[in-house]
């Protein structure tokens, strides 16, 4: 990256600790960072000083507005834009913002996905800073990071409920840490790695498929003759063009204090990752929601269109969005690093079993916070993981429970010396584990990667329910193990408590081949473990008592946020496939079919022109292909009738949940079989007359 120099670029457009502590008084500072650092309430004249600074900041960089960032329930990021004139009586303006407009806003909150929980004369909702993420400019505007609640104070946003897992976890981990011992320690965070798989295409094929433009994947297109099989894309050479495209998207991230780190050339043609380094989970999910916002603006400045669609290519990988996870102290522990004893670490071995524990215990909400019409469509198949949710711990961690678990001494696992044959070459020792590309939730040195998360979602739902979860079980064993902390007992009341945990909760565990139909037989019928495969299936175990139980306790989500977030959530489901269906009819009523009989009239005429100059030609071709497009054409008229009618059905439909069921059971089966139709009709038809961008095209159009 010719002249740019990368620690004076990285966060310029922030304005971070290193402005704040140039900027702000000593003493105004120092109260702020106890807001960010200790979650002490913040006092209005501290908001007023960061306020004038923000501002001077902001306007020395070219911004000439502001706005409240916040993550409403749509899935997006939203921002309403003020400008930072304030009139003069002499008729100029001078350049405004106070403490006031920095801790506060207001948005039109009916006009926001609400679950119910807010009617449509019910209009106003506020927008709070969150100071423990900065503010940034993007756009010549400054973005505040805020938090979003209805008029009553219910949450109407993804960013509370995250901030409320993080305090929960924060809360039980902080009981555990003190049975062993640590005084030193005043807070725990979550920390979230997400790597970002994508898709880049030509803008101009883009703007040519319909169903690209209105859902973000094919609906139709048939496989081309060469797609993933020769695995030559992944983590081969990235082409100029898309280089290009890497070198510019790198600039505008790191200008937002984004730690993007890796990228790469992913399995499928045109499919790329981007990974950053960890940090804080809060912060992780702002930068990840800015990622996929800059991805996209950046792409079509290079003439390309990134989709972040799960599946947008039938027959080649979908893109994920792994989440790695971990839990950290902040002396800078790593709760889950295992050490070099790791048998002997009883506190790791707690907070394993804890991790284990909330998995088992709460695998239906953790499958329901990755769901989505998109990400069904992944689970499952080409590296995505199965829609079971299962734990991947390897051959250390499963050695060291089964010696538990049985009382027998760990024998350990033997270090192997990896030796290639060349002398040249170093030496270095095998892991002690191997990765498993098809476990949903697996162990990987000192953090969880849960592999399950769409490459549209944001990373704040599935975290918001693993934090929970885990502060649950972390609630559990402090409860249980403080009454006898100091004493003699609590050695033998621990081990006894790990040893339960291990044995009780085992069935979650599995280091096997995911995708196998033998895994899904042994998971559901023999282990117990819940297959959901679709989000009709899973979204509705929101609503189970015991999950229920479990939020409202850890003050993660009222009653009435949990109902309306299940609400919300098929709601999107429902109204994403019934915009995919009606796109599906309107693309073979006015192109596909159309399209398909010119051709048939013109193999038609060929065969009259031929039989006319002599009777005894075969016109095999020509007979054969008419015979054959009749009868798809017939095949795909009908099924196109009965979609229009599963559509039709679904518009009477009662309630989310009647609905998201038809969607599954009548719905998306005509467009399935609609698809098969149409694509089959695709390799009998001439290219000259197919109406579409092939896949072929789309998938190699960018070199």
């Amino acid at each position: 990256m010719e002249n740019v120099k990368i620690p004076e670029l990285f966060g310029s457009m922030v304005f971070d600790d290193r402005e704040m502590r140039a900027r702000l008084s000593e003493d105004v500072y120092a109260s702020l960072k106890r807001t960010i650092d200790e979650n002490v309430r913040l006092d209005d004249k501290v908001a007023e000083a960061v306020a004038k600074e923000m501002r001077d900041w902001a306007l020395e960089k070219g911004a000439t507005h502001f706005t409240h960032w916040f993550q409403p329930l749509t899935g997006v990021t939203a921002e309403k834009h003020d400008s930072f004139i304030e009139p003069t009586k002499d008729g100029g303006v001078l350049m405004e913002f106070s403490g006031k407009e920095l801790i506060k806003g207001e948005s039109d909150a009916s006009s926001f996905p609400s679950g119910g929980l807010r009617a449509t004369f019910e209009a106003r909702g506020y927008t709070a800073w969150d100071p423990t993420s900065y503010a940034f400019i993007k756009d010549h505007t400054l973005c505040i990071p805020t938090a979003f609640c209805s008029y009553s104070g219910e949450a109407l946003d993804k960013k509370t409920p995250l901030l409320r897992s993080m305090q929960a976890i924060n809360r039980q981990a902080m009981r555990v840490l003190r049975l062993f011992g640590n005084e030193d320690v005043n807070h725990v965070n979550t920390s979230v790695g997400p790597e970002q798989e994508y898709f880049l295409i030509d803008q101009k094929l883009f703007n040519q498929r319909t169903d690209l433009v209105y859902t973000g994947r094919t609906l139709f297109g048939c496989r081309p003759p060469k797609g993933q099989e020769m695995d030559d894309h992944y983590y081969g050479v990235i082409k100029p063009r898309v280089a290009e495209f890497m070198e510019d998207l790198d600039r505008e991230l790191w200008k937002l204090g984004i730690l993007a780190k890796t990228e790469h050339n992913e399995v499928a043609p045109a499919q790329h990752e981007l990974a950053p380094i960890y940090t804080t989970t809060n912060i992780a999910a702002d930068h990840n929601q800015l990622t996929m916002e800059i991805i996209q603006k950046v792409a079509k400045r290079h003439g390309m269109v990134c989709l972040l669609h799960e599946k947008p290519f039938a027959g080649v990988n979908g893109s994920g969005k792994h989440n790695n996870w971990s839990v950290s102290t902040d002396t800078g522990v790593n709760l889950f690093s295992p050490g070099e004893t790791p048998y002997e670490n009883a506190q790791f071995l707690l907070f394993l079993c804890a991790v284990i524990q909330a998995v088992d215990d709460y695998q239906d909400l953790l499958r329901l916070s990755v769901a989505t019409a998109g990400n069904d469509h992944r689970l499952g198949a080409n590296e995505a993981p199965p829609a079971i949710i299962s734990v991947f711990l390897g051959d250390e961690l499963t050695g060291i429970l089964n010696a538990i678990e049985n009382d027998t001494p760990y024998e350990g696992v033997e270090k192997v010396q990896m030796k290639l044959g060349v002398h040249a070459l170093p030496r270095f020792f095998r892991d002690t584990t191997d990765r498993n590309r098809t476990s949903p939730f697996a162990f990987t040195g000192n953090k969880f990667e849960f592999r399950s998360l769409g490459s549209s979602n944001s990373i704040a739902c599935a975290n918001i329910m693993l934090n929970a979860a885990v502060a649950e079980s972390l609630r559990q064993y402090a409860d249980e193990l403080e009454p006898v902390a100091g004493t003699e007992s609590f050695q033998e009341t621990l081990h006894n408590l790990i040893k339960r945990v291990i044995t009780e909760h085992e069935r979650i565990l599995f280091d096997g081949d995911g995708y196998g139909e033998e895994w899904v037989k042994e998971a559901t019928e023999v282990r117990g473990l819940s297959n959901l495969p679709t989000t009709a299936d899973a979204m509705p175990k929101l609503l189970d008592p015991k999950n229920v139980e479990m939020l409202i306790r850890n003050k993660v989500f009222s009653e009435a946020e949990v109902h309306s977030r299940c609400e919300i959530m098929l709601e999107n489901y429902v109204k994403t496939v019934n915009i995919e269906g009606l796109t599906m009819v309107d693309m073979v009523r006015k192109d596909y079919l159309p399209a398909i009989e010119e051709y048939l009239y013109t193999l038609a005429r060929a065969v009259d022109s031929m039989k006319s100059v002599s009777e005894n030609l075969k016109c095999r071709y020509e007979i054969s292909t008419i015979e054959k497009l009749t009868d798809l054409t017939d095949n795909i008229l009908t099924s196109v009738e009965a979609l229009e009618e599963a559509l039709e059905k679904l518009k009477a439909c009662g309630n989310v949940f009647d609905s998201s069921a038809h969607v599954r059971d009548s719905v998306l089966p005509c467009m399935s079989t609609l698809r098969g139709y149409v694509d089959a009709a695709e390799m009998l038809t001439s290219a000259k007359y197919w109406p579409y961008p092939s896949y072929g095209k789309l998938l190699f159009s960018v070199q």
